[in-house]
């Protein structure tokens, strides 16, 4: 339901210093210390790349802890799980997290416009998209206002992120309400992996101008720290004729982490972020203002090699001001804790206890409304898992249930239930059966429009219930040989309780018009994933999914959209990945995706290209040039509105120095 699609850009007035512009000034400086850099002598043997690259094997053996809670294989999880690695990251040529999340495949990722972004997994898709649970480095990035992410103030210097774990299917049992159809668990580096200074800088086309530096030491002895900052620049899309989109916009963003290793069994960590930016809108309404920031801290302790204990706080502060339409100031605090033990020999229990408040007010304009303008919201929340080893280091089974009581509906229940055969080292075979629901938001029960009613036009539903989902999943994983791995994965998912808009006089009659629980529906399909390393230098990364989504109205339901204001997803996305390093220190890299036609969108198929060379004339220096979109002069990716915005071809350039 598009009910917030309309979060446009914003003028760029960049900061200046002797005539140059922030961006500029760091380019200069990157190709000045570039310049002395190349007279000095080759002191290692590998590129960055050949010193971080990673077996097929390793790969496989990569830790995730999304699915779980604690630290296990990739190639064991019972889960449709990907991980998105920083080699990958850098490789790609992503200048941002949405940009980066499109390496997974197992996600719908769409542009809108310059700063907007329809990210889902498994369907639901929309600007508004509310079934998918993201974290950064155990922070949820969540707005009360539609049980979703404002993609456009999610940011982070990119080179400081370790991985990022994408789950497509359930996750509720572990992560909560609304990790409905999937989790994405982005975690940066610990600041002791980040020593000594790193700088970057470049700009293009569409990504006019942007820079990064940050800085790594130690303070005392296992206590060390980093502190970073960043800007960009970004210009606006453009409309299907071609004209201008209005909606570029730029943001800076700075922060800092700490991390103590106290003892050898304490380790303390606190870090924190502040952001700022303008984006443009067409009209005369004036530039959307976005700027907030946060500060976590956790308490990590182990009590052996098979249990530990977690305490987590954060504080997170939003500020949105959408001049015409709405503005809020969102505070938000929680506590998470988390001990895992192990019960005789082949029982490994995860539990936890949860808390949130969220105090979230609301200036409401002649446009909408939400009443009351302010609310004091809690959250509290249980969990427990037990991992049960039927035949050890073969057969294994999981069982768990979160419980959680919210303000709106009462007390929740999330169980699942999931198992994991390894018939060889090479194969795995999971299954897994789940129950998730996505909880109401404030535009489910406190929205109306227009402001001056009643009577309203559009008014929410006090009585509106949580939408649930019963989800079947089976998967197979299997290493043919040391080059190759392969998995697939299929779901059923059943829906009930779906967000409905329900004409209240008759299907006919636009208004009014009720948000209520009115529609449920069906989807299954498949998702393949293919890495194969064609040679030691060579590798090829292959994606494919489909989809299908059938929504109805309930009897009674007056709904006549079956569906189209919640999903609009395309039923095939194929993916295609190669990275090549080239004699003399030089990196090839190409993406092409190719996604068909949304049927309830004027969005045709469309398929698209990106490729990035990069040189590395000695360790540690990296001078990369990159094409995105280089198929189509503009193409549309998704319509929020009945005038989509168009992507166009983009290149740019970058240097990024570590020393």
């Amino acid at each position: 339901m598009n009910l917030f699609s309309v979060v446009p850009g914003s003028n760029v007035r960049s900061m200046t210093f002797v005539g140059l512009s922030t961006p500029k000034l760091m380019v200069l400086l990157l190709v000045v210390c570039a310049s002395n850099a190349l007279a000095q002598t080759y002191a290692a043997s590998g590129t960055p790349s050949e010193l971080k690259k990673l077996s097929l094997e390793q790969l496989l053996d990569l830790e995730v802890t999304s699915v779980s809670r604690r630290p296990e294989k990739l190639f064991e999880t019972a889960s449709a799980i990907q991980v998105i690695t920083q080699e990958d990251i850098r490789r790609s040529g992503a200048t941002s997290l949405p940009e980066a999340l499109r390496l997974a495949s197992n996600l719908q990722v769409a542009q809108v416009g310059s700063s907007q972004w329809a990210i889902s997994a498994r369907g639901f898709t929309s600007t508004a998209a509310n079934k998918m649970q993201v974290l950064i480095d155990g922070r949820t990035v969540y707005t009360p206002l539609f049980s979703g992410v404002f993609w456009d103030v999610q940011d982070t210097l990119l080179e400081d992120i370790d991985r990022i774990e994408v789950i497509s299917g359930p996750g509720a049992t572990l992560w909560g309400a609304n990790a409905v159809n999937g989790v994405i668990n982005i975690i940066t580096k610990s600041a002791k992996e980040t020593q000594g200074l790193f700088l970057e800088g470049g700009g293009g086309t569409e990504l006019r101008g942007f820079g990064g530096v940050r800085y790594g030491g130690e303070l005392t002895t296992n206590l060390h720290y980093r502190v970073y900052g960043k800007y960009f620049d970004r210009d606006s899309t453009v409309n299907p004729n071609g004209t201008d989109g209005t909606n570029d916009w730029y943001m800076g963003q700075g922060g800092f982490r700490l991390d103590w290793d106290a003892t050898e069994v304490n380790l303390l960590t606190l870090q924190g972020d502040l952001y700022g930016g303008r984006i443009a809108q067409p009209g005369t309404n004036g530039d959307v203002r976005v700027d907030g920031g946060n500060v976590l801290g956790r308490w990590s302790h182990t009590i052996s090699e098979h249990s530990d204990f977690k305490l987590q706080l954060y504080y997170d502060r939003t500020h949105r001001n959408n001049p015409g339409l709405f503005a809020e100031d969102l505070d938000t605090y929680d506590v998470d804790f988390q001990h895992r033990f192990p019960l005789g020999d082949r029982n490994d229990i995860v539990w936890g206890l949860g808390y949130r408040l969220i105090e979230d007010e609301v200036v409401n304009s002649p446009i909408l409304a939400f009443l009351p303008p302010r609310v004091s919201r809690q959250w509290f929340s249980g969990f427990v898992q037990d991992e049960i080893a039927l035949v050890k280091d073969r057969l294994q089974l999981t069982l768990g249930t979160k419980i959680e009581h919210n303000d709106y509906t009462g007390f929740e229940y999330q169980p699942s239930g999931r198992l994991a055969w390894k018939p060889s080292q090479r194969q795995t075979v999971w299954g897994a059966i789940s129950r998730a629901v996505r909880t109401p938001s404030r535009i489910d029960s406190e929205f109306f429009a227009p402001s001056g009613g009643p009577p309203f036009a559009l008014s929410s539903s006090r009585s509106f219930e949580s939408e649930k989902l019963l989800a079947y999943e089976l998967g197979y994983r299997v290493q043919p040989n040391n080059r190759l791995s392969v998995s697939l994965a299929g779901f059923y998912n059943d829906y009930d309780d779906i967000r409905s808009l329900e004409r209240l006089l008759s299907p006919t009659n636009p208004f009014p018009v009720m948000i209520a629980n009115g529609q449920k529906g069906e989807s299954y399909g498949v998702e393949l994933t293919a890495d194969y390393r064609v040679t030691d230098r060579w590798r090829l990364r292959a994606g494919y999914t489909e989809l299908q989504i059938s929504i109805r109205p309930k009897p009674g339901g007056k709904d006549p959209t079956h569906g189209a204001s919640e999903s609009s997803d395309p039923n095939h996305q194929f993916f295609l990945r190669s990275s090549l390093d080239l004699p003399g220190h030089f990196l090839l890299d190409g993406g092409f995706r190719y996604v068909t036609h949304i049927a309830n969108q004027r969005v045709p198929t469309y398929g698209e290209l990106d490729v990035r060379l990069a040189w590395t004339p000695i360790p540690r220096l990296e001078i990369s040039i990159v094409g995105q979109n280089l198929l189509h002069d503009q193409h549309a990716e998704f319509a929020s509105s009945t005038t989509p915005q168009e992507i166009e071809r983009s290149v740019y350039g970058k240097v990024s120095w570590s020393f």
